[in-house]
């Protein structure tokens, strides 16, 4: 799912970074731009899934609470660090025309690194309270209760309850106000973009029942399911004469939104499993096991460091905001090629930088 993500989000970036003003007002481009409102979702509900995982590992190995926590919330720690250099790299090789507010915008490794932070206090908060008594069940209601709340408060933070008494690099934190004096929707503060992850957060919890590991076709189908509901439900919701808020819009900060996104999120999660268990499985390259993916999934952090360059950044292969379709698509493929092909030199590179640490350590050399 990773891979499909990176895939998504090279195709939304090409387009918008490289087509001219003309070619922007073709439906194309439409429909790339709405295929690019799912990178950063599934980004943070994988970054949610991954976060289980190694909870559930931890705690499995009865390790105490804080350490779980010191563990995970220092792993968020290096990603918002990871997000801070980025933006640092950015402003410097786009030095002079570049301004310094740049340094301090909310972009997705940040929200990333903020969200694992989060849910490694919430995780700790249950583990310290529930002992041994149903603590699975309690991860799962907490990380929908907090990615519920997280939702239902977005639209008065972006607008009647907006904190606009604090600086506005910390107030950017909450509702992406950047310096610009009104939320911006192209940013990734905590609300509402936190409550993918801890959304990811619950189904990880639930893939790692012993039930869905003994019902595992059934937890995909039922997933998928229940992800469909939610974009029925979000679309009725949407259509009530009432709604809850003073400010309404569903396109960034409606829990309605939330709900339909969450729910093709589920329904991607079970689609890739369908493919990975009936489809992929029967493929040739699996047999060879190479998926590119894959590969793109697993550097996943880096083809995003990287092609952002590329794309929008000062050595853009193609001249930005100027280009015809045909050309753009010739673009997007050389950027996943590249993506890919360093995607491969880096996987390769970390097996045999591990195969060298095991050498050295190895008592036999000793």
């Amino acid at each position: 799912m990773r891979g499909l993500a990176c895939l998504l989000m090279f195709q939304t970036h090409c387009y918008d970074s490289w087509l001219s003003p003309a070619e922007r007002q073709c439906k194309f481009f439409m429909y790339s731009q709405l295929g690019g409102t799912f990178p950063a979702p599934l980004f943070l509900f994988l970054a949610g899934i991954s976060f289980a995982l190694v909870t559930e590992k931890l705690w499995k190995k009865n390790l105490p609470p804080a350490q779980i926590a010191r563990t995970t919330i220092r792993r968020g720690a290096e990603i918002f660090g990871f997000g801070l250099l980025f933006r640092l790299q950015e402003y410097l090789i786009a030095w002079g025309w570049a301004p310094r507010s740049d340094l301090l915008r909310v972009d997705i490794l940040n929200t990333i690194g903020v969200s694992m932070m989060l849910m490694g206090v919430l995780c700790w908060l249950v583990l310290a309270t529930r002992a041994q008594v149903r603590v699975r069940a309690a991860l799962v209601v907490a990380s929908i209760a907090t990615a519920a709340l997280v939702s239902l408060l977005t639209p008065p933070l972006w607008t009647t309850w907006r904190p606009d008494w604090l600086p506005w690099p910390i107030e950017s934190y909450i509702n992406g106000v950047h310096n610009l004096g009104t939320p911006q929707a192209w940013l990734f503060p905590i609300f509402p973009w936190t409550a993918f992850a801890f959304a990811g957060l619950a189904a990880g919890f639930v893939l790692q029942s012993t039930w869905a590991h003994d019902r595992e076709n059934t937890i995909f189908l039922l997933l998928g399911a229940s992800g469909l509901v939610f974009v029925v439900l979000s679309r009725w919701f949407d259509a009530q004469p009432r709604h809850l808020y003073a400010v309404y819009d569903y396109w960034h900060t409606s829990p309605n939104f939330f709900l339909i996104r969450v729910g093709m999120l589920l329904m991607i999660l079970a689609a890739g499993y369908a493919w990975c268990r009936w489809g992929y499985a029967q493929k040739p390259a699996a047999q060879l096991g190479f998926s590119p993916l894959i590969q793109l999934g697993q550097a996943s952090l880096l083809v995003y460091w990287v092609h952002i360059e590329f794309v929008y950044g000062r050595f853009s292969i193609l001249t930005k905001h100027s280009v015809d379709l045909r050309t753009a698509s010739f673009g997007l493929l050389t950027i996943f090629v590249a993506m890919l092909v360093l995607a491969i030199v880096r996987t390769r590179m970390k097996g045999r930088g591990a195969e060298l640490m095991a050498w050295f350590r190895s008592p036999a050399r000793a």
